[in-house]
């Protein structure tokens, strides 16, 4: 890793966030060394209360990093606000620890950046460990064109623009709404603008906030295929019991997306997404009744339950419970 020189002569701050994930870092910061040919780069970790031996690896192989080790979770937003505090750099990558950048990646997001200075955040081609293209060109969700999605009545509104779009090659370079925050390229002066990630989500949806607001100041959101990253995905979920897929990773899914909708869409935004996520569920249980599929039925249940507990939780979308 080429060590952070004088803050002016820094091309990119690297921020990653680390949670329960030592067996990744290693890795990590190989294939950013290896991309960081050319660039001046400073790195940055925080890590969020890890439960494995990430403090001891961070604190005996990383003497090149600037490192933060929180004493409690805070969040992915929260932390990555910490990290920017020591950002030296003209860019910001926010990169996962399960993010594994190409040879070519630092450089040519860099080149691009510079080449077009009205795009204030860039996102890259990621696929997973087999390969597979994962979605990373994504309109903005809307309590409709979720609903659509669940439902599979999309295909009867041909014109609606779901979250992610998979038809098409995702070898040109085009505008969308938002990039995926595994592999983040934010310029700084989008920063100094706008911000970083509002402290209120704890997971889930911030970078969905945070393009929204850049490109309401005007800037562009773009999907830079030129490059491929390699995301692992789920990681950190997987190593620690409390954020096992299911209960708790849909409710801060559910409580996010509230706080998203209630910000971005207003009051009438939230109501909206309660009306038809409550009706899709209603569609789901009635489904498992008539299909004799109780476990469809059982999980609609829940997810109506865990929604509207939510919904009271957040004060109907106004305030975080973590």
């Amino acid at each position: 890793m080429t060590q952070a020189m004088a803050p002016s002569k820094v091309d990119v701050s690297v921020i990653v966030v680390n949670y329960n994930t030592a067996h990744l870092l290693k890795g990590m910061r190989d294939a950013l060394t290896a991309s960081s040919e050319g660039l001046s780069i400073e790195l940055i970790i925080v890590d969020n209360a890890s439960r494995d031996d990430s403090a001891d690896v961070l604190r005996r192989d990383f003497d090149d990093a600037t490192v933060i080790l929180n004493d409690k979770n805070v969040g992915f937003g929260r932390a990555n606000n910490q990290g920017l505090a020591h950002a030296h750099g003209r860019h910001v990558l926010l990169l996962n620890t399960d993010a594994f950048v190409a040879p070519d990646t630092l450089m040519k997001t860099v080149q691009y950046m510079d080449a077009h200075p009205d795009c204030g955040i860039l996102g890259v081609r990621l696929v997973g460990r087999d390969g597979v293209l994962q979605p990373c060109c994504r309109y903005f969700p809307t309590p409709w064109n979720l609903f659509l999605n669940r439902t599979g009545l999309h295909s009867l509104f041909p014109g609606i623009r779901l979250v992610d779009d998979m038809h098409w090659d995702h070898a040109s370079v085009r505008e969308c709404d938002w990039v995926v925050g595994c592999y983040f390229f934010i310029r700084r002066e989008v920063v100094d603008q706008v911000g970083l990630f509002d402290p209120r989500y704890f997971l889930y949806s911030e970078e969905v906030d945070l393009c929204r607001a850049a490109k309401s100041f005007g800037w562009k959101v773009v999907f830079f295929p030129k490059t491929t990253v390699v995301h692992i995905g789920g990681e950190s979920a997987k190593s620690d019991s409390h954020l096992t897929p299911g209960r708790q990773i849909s409710a801060l899914q559910i409580e996010s997306e509230l706080l998203y909708f209630r910000k971005n869409h207003g009051f009438g935004g939230l109501l909206a997404a309660l009306a038809l996520s409550t009706l899709g569920d209603i569609m789901d249980v009635v489904k498992g009744i008539v299909k004799r599929r109780g476990v469809i039925a059982s999980a609609a249940r829940k997810h109506l339950a865990l929604y509207w507990s939510s919904a009271v939780q957040t004060r109907l979308g106004l305030r975080s419970t973590r």
